[in-house]
């Protein structure tokens, strides 16, 4: 074999390796998503950038947060999430999304913060997140309304525009420098305390929830009480009995905190009866 034989053997075998990367590259340069373009679930239309900002504002991201965004389209909400110095996971269905996103985390310079998958939005894993940001349709939020509920209490979740059915949203803001897409909502997960809890001094708590909000009864040996203007903020729940009021935290099975009446603070203590 000649000299010029090995010269040509080896451009041929990086021209074979060089092709599919350039095709990959000028691929994700040329592809262009379309406002409204039919997804899996929901068409495509972007958050606008003041919208981006709104949301992350109301879910007060920082750098401690993991931001997950299901339906993550072509990536500014996570890229703007991670430029605030959080990790940030787009879960996209769309493969062309995916690789547009990649391309634009890397030109931003966030590619070590943002990160994107193809997958389905119904069955992504968020357990690790913090934040949850999305931008669907009131039936998507329907769908996803058990997931939700299903995370870390005090896990924040903000929406563009719509809204989880039958849950109130904590904090609603629309912007009047807006046309379109202008009203951000935000849900702070609260705590599953519904159901029977004994207390520490014997009376049985039975607790009533409506998602942060709960009512309910405190029964002892003299009678029963209701329980008024009850509310759940992430783990902590806050409620009034009579006289007393109570602040306690979910630990566990446990709720622990403390109870002031006639103004006295005690420690107080109940556990869920199973």
């Amino acid at each position: 074999m000649t000299r010029s034989d090995v010269l040509t053997g080896v451009l041929t075998l990086l021209c074979a390796a060089l092709v599919p990367a350039v095709a990959t590259a000028q691929a994700t340069r040329t592809f262009e998503p379309q406002f409204a373009q039919p997804g899996k679930d929901v068409v495509w239309v972007p958050t606008p950038e003041a919208m981006v900002d709104l949301m992350l504002d109301m879910a007060k991201v920082t750098a401690d947060d993991v931001v997950v965004d299901l339906g993550s389209g072509d990536g500014r909400l996570v890229i703007a999430a991670a430029r605030r110095g959080a990790r940030a996971r787009g879960v996209e269905f769309n493969p062309d999304m995916v690789r547009l996103s990649k391309q634009r985390a890397l030109e931003a310079g966030v590619q070590d913060r943002a990160t994107f998958g193809e997958g389905d939005m119904f069955e992504a894993d968020v357990s690790d997140a913090s934040v949850m940001a999305v931008f669907l349709l009131t039936d998507n939020m329907r769908r996803l309304q058990a997931k939700f509920l299903s995370m870390r209490p005090g896990t924040r979740i903000v929406s563009n525009t719509f809204a989880v059915p039958e849950w109130p949203a904590d904090q609603r803001v629309t912007r009047p420098d807006c046309t379109s897409w202008c009203t951000a909502l935000l849900w702070i997960v609260p705590a599953q305390v519904g159901g029977e809890w004994r207390t520490d001094e014997g009376p049985r708590l039975r607790l009533d929830q409506h998602f942060q909000k709960v009512s309910g009864l405190l029964t002892g040996p003299v009678g029963s009480s209701t329980i008024q203007g009850g509310t759940i903020i992430g783990p902590d729940v806050a409620f009034t009995i009579g006289d007393a009021s109570y602040a306690v935290r979910l630990e566990g099975e446990q709720l622990v905190g403390t109870r002031t009446a006639a103004g006295r603070t005690s420690p107080w203590r109940a556990t869920r009866v199973r």
